[in-house]
């Protein structure tokens, strides 16, 4: 086995405090949509908090574009161009998932700080960053302040137009969330790859073993 720092502390930080915005608002976002069913706060304070955290969202979301810029690292969430290899590599990975993890095959994929993704991974973070936040930030920016965006909201279809892509794009999110913790107790031990979103390091098998 060889210990690897995989996730630098701004990386952590940033993961725990994105995870903690996204609790909020799927909590006050529920609230907000669905009043007159929950009764888990005033209707006005789920509103404030939202908002509160929506922004704070947006903050992290900048942090992270530009910490993984600056740092050249941003090649981690790229997945493969070469087609034909990225689906020989996925197919891999599923088929890992599928079966393999269930007859103790390793785990085709070997995590490097240069390549912490697994096929799969990559293509759904790449899908989460760079398609699905834009669209959940741009449309809650929208919601936000209805009167101040009220010609570019009709221009793009109008508020439920906006409101359907907001709770769509919030359903992938949890249902990504889900599979997201699921995957996180697929390591050597349920809880090895949690740990590591705390201390920075994860144990790799060596090549070949």
């Amino acid at each position: 086995m060889s210990r690897i720092y995989l996730h630098p502390l701004p990386v952590r930080m940033w993961h725990w405090l994105n995870a903690a915005c996204f609790f909020v608002l799927i909590l006050t976002g529920a609230q907000i949509r669905y009043r007159g069913l929950l009764d888990l706060m005033l209707f006005q304070t789920a509103v404030d908090i939202h908002n509160i955290a929506g922004f704070s969202l947006i903050g992290l979301f900048i942090v992270w574009a530009v910490y993984y810029i600056a740092s050249g690292t941003m090649k981690v969430y790229i997945p493969d161009l070469n087609i034909r290899r990225s689906v020989e590599n996925s197919w891999k990975q599923a088929r890992y998932y599928g079966y393999g993890i269930f007859v103790g095959e390793p785990n085709p994929h070997h995590a490097t700080p240069d390549h912490k993704f697994n096929p799969m991974q990559q293509f759904a973070y790449f899908s989460i960053m760079f398609f699905l936040m834009p669209i959940l930030i741009a449309t809650g920016v929208l919601l936000w302040d209805l009167d101040r965006f009220a010609s570019f909201i009709d221009a793009v279809g109008g508020i439920k137009a906006v409101s359907a892509a907001h709770l769509l794009v919030t359903i992938c999110f949890v249902a990504f969330l889900f599979v997201h913790v699921y995957l996180t107790t697929l390591g050597r031990t349920p809880l090895e790859h949690i740990k590591a979103m705390f201390t920075g390091y994860e144990e790799e098998p060596e090549q070949g073993h």
